[in-house]
């Protein structure tokens, strides 16, 4: 016998508001548990595209940039 319909045979000796009580924390219990597994694999998804593109960088790439390491902007006519 499956642990379903263990559960639904247990609630059949419960009275109406007991079977209501169960069922809403049954539904409590799936909302809870339901959403931790995709949020654990975006989480580790992100964290993969995130060490793939930091060690995307060569090695002679510079740790730090200044205002001075950046190109001015030059003006730019408009189109009339």
């Amino acid at each position: 016998m499956n642990l379903p319909i263990t559960i639904y045979q247990h609630s059949l000796n419960l009275s109406e508001s007991a079977a209501r009580e169960a069922l809403d924390f049954i539904e409590f219990l799936e909302q809870r548990y339901s959403n931790v597994q995709p949020l654990l694999k975006q989480q580790n998804a992100t964290e993969m595209f995130l060490a793939k593109l930091a060690g995307g960088l060569s090695e002679d790439f510079p740790d730090v940039i200044s205002d001075n390491d950046l190109g001015s902007d030059a003006c730019r006519e408009t189109l009339d």
